[in-house]
């Protein structure tokens, strides 16, 4: 098909698309509306920016070409940085469609996905439900009502219970928080095809590695240095295992022979949670047992609640670390 009808195509899309119709970039994840459609360009403006830029006709033909000649779909990684909007815009055209997890654009047959991610419009209330076994929403629920009922700007004059009460559920929040970030942190990290940011809403991510020694055993390591002239004596170190054996049969003690920084902390030792359960039951049961003159009231409590766990457990953007 020539690109005179794909773009003839594209631009009756285009006129067709609700003026609340929100397009997010597939590289940097930047959302940005379609403010204009022109003959030759497409006008859009930036969420959270004052930046309008032009998307020019020839620039799509050329990205067009690259897809025909492509044979598993155009690879966004070789987009330039500044040419992300125009493979979310071109996905709006009933046969060319964003596979993020291969990180292509590619030409379909039938049916396809778009970029738009919402629409004042269209766009309507969800009901907001508590996730089923998601321990960190629990345990950020109860920590938000313990921060709510202590004055904690003053923790020395808090009570010892309440402190310890604070220091559980704190550690609990932390222990689930980071188990679910790394299940998110997993999923993220096997759709980034580049080391380019890519942001959400509360902040960017960005692929990069870590790089891990350990050396081979004694044997190939001191044979491979022999053979390139260094003696096995510069190399040999003192094995604190084998310090620990000699420690053991002798009347020596341990700071003859380490330098020893002991440091108090405090330890979680026990967990219970048919308190926890209790007291986070009561939460839910008050909160239906609402009558209508304090609906309003509660509604904007829950509000409040909810928006405090979601910057509690929300990890921030973004993938960002491979292990």
């Amino acid at each position: 098909m020539p690109f005179t009808a794909s773009w003839g195509t594209l631009l009756d899309e285009l006129d067709d698309l609700s003026d609340g119709a929100t397009l997010i970039t597939p590289l940097s994840h930047k959302r940005f509306r379609i403010t204009d459609v022109q003959d030759q360009r497409v006008i859009v403006e930036f969420d959270n920016a004052d930046e309008k830029r032009p998307l020019q006709r020839d620039q799509f033909e050329t990205l067009y070409r690259r897809i025909q000649d492509a044979h598993d779909g155009f690879e966004l990684d070789r987009l330039p940085p500044d040419a992300d909007p125009y493979p979310a815009v071109l996905s709006l055209h009933p046969r060319f469609e964003i596979d993020e997890d291969a990180g292509v654009l590619v030409e379909s047959d039938g049916p396809t996905s778009t970029q738009v991610v919402d629409s004042d419009l269209d766009s309507e209330p969800v009901d907001r439900t508590e996730p089923e076994r998601l321990d960190v929403y629990s345990d950020a629920l109860l920590l938000v009502d313990a921060l709510e009922r202590y004055d904690v700007t003053d923790l020395p004059n808090l009570g010892t219970e309440t402190l310890i009460d604070l220091y559980t559920l704190c550690s609990d929040v932390q222990r689930n928080a980071n188990e679910f970030r790394q299940e998110v942190a997993d999923i993220i990290l096997a759709r980034l095809h580049h080391d380019r940011p890519v942001t959400g809403q509360y902040g960017s991510v960005q692929r990069t590695t870590r790089r891990n020694r350990s050396l081979k055993d004694d044997e190939t390591v001191l044979a491979v240095l022999e053979e390139a002239g260094i003696d096995r004596e510069r190399v040999m170190g003192v094995d604190l295992e084998k310090v620990d054996e000699a420690l053991d049969v002798t009347e020596l003690t341990e700071s003859d022979v380490y330098d020893i920084d002991e440091r108090e902390y405090v330890r979680k030792a026990e967990i219970d949670e048919e308190v926890k359960e209790s007291r986070l039951q009561g939460l839910k049961d008050r909160l239906a047992a609402a009558d209508d003159e304090d609906a309003d009231e509660l509604r904007r409590e829950i509000e409040e609640l909810e928006a405090r766990i979601d910057d509690l457990t929300s990890f921030r953007t973004g993938a960002e670390i491979e292990r």
